[in-house]
């Protein structure tokens, strides 16, 4: 081997960092290992990185529907029961449901009840009652229409009394309103009537009294 090629292989041998060469046994002259063969070094085989995977959004919760499939006037008045959902159980003596043909193409709503139908528990018994039942027998005669008050549907707001005939707070004509929004999609009336400003406020969401609203 030429010293050109010694030294070469040495330099090669130096970058690899082999500081000591060894002769082969029974060699005149000192012989260069032989390099072993370069390794090669394959590139970096990429590796699939698992990233956590955002969370699946859970599909929206199904809220029950305000009037139930099937739901009946019964069943209302079942889900009612002994109700103290708001303040106005304290003070009284019967819930007043509502009373009537359920079938009924007419209703009328009122406010809340008074002393004798939170006494009775039936809506309108008293004199504001007794005056609804004459404009409903009487002039629905006198305009030929056959009604007696038993042919329609007549409930409240709220079925319990206010304390001393007060209009009901508008939490509790919201907490009460379920039912009678649930009577009415039961009942399915063709037309609504509603006896003061209280209720037709409460029925229609506007702001005017019966007086302003009546003809519209």
């Amino acid at each position: 081997m030429s010293p050109e090629a010694l030294r070469q292989y040495l330099e090669f041998y130096k970058d690899l960092g082999i500081k000591s060469v060894y002769r082969r046994g029974g060699a005149a002259h000192p012989q260069p290992s032989q390099p072993e063969p370069a390794v090669a070094l394959s590139a970096p085989v990429p590796t699939a990185v698992h990233l956590p995977q955002p969370p699946v959004p859970e599909p929206p919760m199904q809220l029950p529907p305000l009037a139930p499939e099937g739901d009946t006037v019964l069943k209302i008045l079942q889900d009612i029961g002994d109700c103290r959902r708001c303040r106005l159980h304290a003070g009284r003596t019967k819930i007043v449901f509502g009373v009537g043909n359920e079938q009924s193409p007419l209703v009328f709503v009122g406010e809340g009840p008074g002393a004798d139908e939170d006494a009775q528990g039936i809506p309108f018994v008293g004199r504001a009652g007794q005056l609804l039942t004459q404009m409903i027998e009487g002039t629905a005669k006198k305009e030929g229409i056959p009604l007696t008050r038993d042919q329609i549907y007549i409930c409240n707001v709220v079925k319990c009394r206010p304390p001393d005939n007060r209009t009901p707070e508008p939490d509790e004509m919201e907490i009460c309103g379920q039912f009678l929004y649930r009577q009415l999609s039961t009942i399915k009336p063709k037309t609504i009537c509603a006896l003061d400003d209280t209720t037709a406020r409460a029925l229609t969401g506007h702001k005017e009294g019966v007086t302003k609203m009546r003809g519209r």
